[in-house]
């Protein structure tokens, strides 16, 4: 008889990884994991566990208790479950919340990794970062790593755009906590005033729209008014990635700013936070390929 593939059987050295979260059934997580852990042979799974905030202290209690290598951790879960963990990356820190947890020994690490994923993908993309003039669009959850993650890596201008929604008093206190811990010159102006949207993407060399914008029910909807807002020399990243193509990267293509979709952001949050269980690179290419 052959050697079983590691995804298909448990022994009694595999290495438990998790995703806690509510709703969970959508994610495409434990796909991109065990499929990394088969193609490098590592002797790991990767398992959903259905938990929201009621039942997140108890699931916290035994996976450290188990002995559980790590896990992530999603909604509704990444900012209540701080106060469990016994250290916070500075990222963490500043952001307020988690999406990945490294258990070293009954010693919990929350970090969160949204924010690694986007700068790696710039990277990816050929795009340098440090030194250079950044906006961003949006103060959600990922948005809010992005920026925080931005400033730590040494974007020289961070302006930050969003409604005077449920959002804004938290991007007010994020812009005054990267004041006080970075180096990066941080403002924030409200998504409705146009006159200093035009100003601070003529003078910028990247633009992230972290928004839902683009993706259902918004794929007629763009943050921006127009495309005379883009300028031939900006890099633009949407962070949606179904669709591939939104109407703002429609516009770049038709102004001539290179711009990709967060198709590799997705790929490289996931991918950080693979190495920090497992020390090993994900073979991003090929989970790539896997997933779409």
């Amino acid at each position: 008889m052959g050697k079983i593939p590691i995804t298909e059987r448990v022994t009694g050295h595999t290495e438990l990884i998790g995703l806690i979260a509510d709703p969970i059934r959508h994610s495409m997580s434990p796909t991109m994991h065990n499929e990394a852990f088969k193609k490098l042979g590592l002797d790991y799974v990767y398992v959903c566990f259905e938990v929201d905030n009621t039942t997140l202290a108890d699931t916290v209690q035994g996976l450290r208790a188990m002995k559980v290598r790590g896990w992530n951790v999603s909604m509704p879960n990444k900012g209540a479950i701080t106060k469990y963990l016994d250290k916070l990356s500075p990222a963490s820190q500043i952001v307020g919340a988690c999406n990945t947890v490294v258990n070293d020994n009954g010693v919990l690490t929350g970090t969160i990794t949204d924010g690694v994923g986007a700068m790696q993908a710039l990277q990816a993309e050929g795009v340098g970062y440090v030194g250079k003039k950044l906006v961003v669009s949006g103060a959600g959850g990922a948005a809010t790593a992005i920026q925080v993650q931005a400033a730590l890596d040494g974007v020289a201008e961070l302006t930050i755009f969003n409604r005077r929604d449920r959002f804004w008093a938290e991007a007010e206190k994020t812009v005054a906590k990267l004041r006080e811990q970075t180096q990066a010159i941080v403002n924030l102006y409200d998504l409705d005033d146009h006159a200093a949207l035009k100003r601070e993407l003529d003078r910028a060399d990247i633009y992230i729209d972290s928004t839902p914008c683009g993706m259902k029910p918004l794929e007629d909807v763009v943050a921006i008014p127009d495309p005379s807002y883009l300028h031939r020399d900006l890099i633009v990243m949407d962070t949606v990635y179904a669709p591939r193509q939104t109407k703002l990267m429609k516009w770049c293509d038709a102004v001539g700013c290179k711009n990709f979709n967060g198709l590799s952001m997705m790929l490289y949050q996931g991918a950080a936070a693979f190495k920090l269980w497992t020390g090993k690179d994900m073979p991003i290419d090929y989970i790539r390929d896997v997933l779409f």
